[in-house]
């Protein structure tokens, strides 16, 4: 697919992607996993410019789970060395593209000078306007949910919160991701078909595109096709087909 297949009316406002398969493209080359994250960072740039261009809102990026921190320390070093000549070297990009950088998780844990590199684009990037990068480092949902339901117990020790004032609407402003829509579409490159714990109470009805694309190979092209199959979708909310297309 092309921009111009692109339906600008029917743009999902909320895309949220799983960026697999950097492992496994580095070892077909006979090359050491993080190699393939090295490599990784045109797939980044060009999903971002893709979304800039058909007019996406938000854009969340799984870049990092708490499982990940159970990898080789290796792994995790060369990560976070990663993490911080990306920041560097893509903030020109964002800027140039009026992207705001954001990000949800434990950060926490985060290395001092990833997590200030982080901060710093953070800010250089806070006014820009046409969309919204979400980078989720060192998140998961599980974690997500627990972080909100102690918060929802101390608010009710502390007589701020009664048991029946807990709604859906009352957990979803504790998640980390209250500030922004549920996403509409999550593409997941690397030919899994699974989930792996990420936004897994924002997505109760998102739509989900597989890709058999190894993430350093994704490109522009590659987005355009997961927009185009979901404006090829019914989005029903549990309704019936005839309700929605009244």
């Amino acid at each position: 697919m092309k921009l111009e297949d692109i339906d600008k009316s029917r743009v999902p406002q909320h895309v949220a992607i799983i960026m697999d398969g950097n492992g496994r493209w580095a070892q077909k080359q006979a090359h050491k996993r993080i190699f393939g994250h090295q490599n990784a960072m045109t797939a980044v740039r060009q999903a971002v410019e893709a979304a800039v261009a058909c007019g996406v809102k938000y854009l969340t990026l799984y870049t990092f789970s708490t499982e990940n921190w159970n990898r080789p320390q290796e792994e995790i070093d060369g990560l976070m060395e990663l993490l911080i000549k990306a920041v560097r070297e893509e903030t020109k990009t964002l800027m140039d593209n009026n992207v705001r950088l954001q990000t949800i998780g434990d950060t926490g844990r985060i290395p001092e000078k990833s997590r200030n590199k982080l901060l710093e684009c953070i800010e250089t990037t806070s006014q820009n306007t046409a969309m919204t990068l979400v980078l989720a480092l060192s998140y998961s949902s599980r974690w997500e949910v627990a972080q909100a339901v102690r918060s929802i117990c101390a608010d009710a020790q502390e007589g701020r919160l009664k048991a029946t004032d807990v709604t859906e609407e009352t957990l979803r402003n504790y998640l980390v991701t209250r500030d922004y829509p549920d996403p509409d579409l999550l593409i997941r490159t690397g030919g899994e078909l699974r989930i792996s714990n990420f936004l897994l109470w924002q997505m109760a009805y998102t739509e989900l595109y597989f890709s058999e694309q190894l993430w350093p190979d994704f490109r522009h092209e590659d987005f355009y096709d997961a927009v185009y199959d979901y404006q090829n979708r019914q989005r029903r909310f549990g309704k019936t087909g005839d309700q929605v297309s009244k």
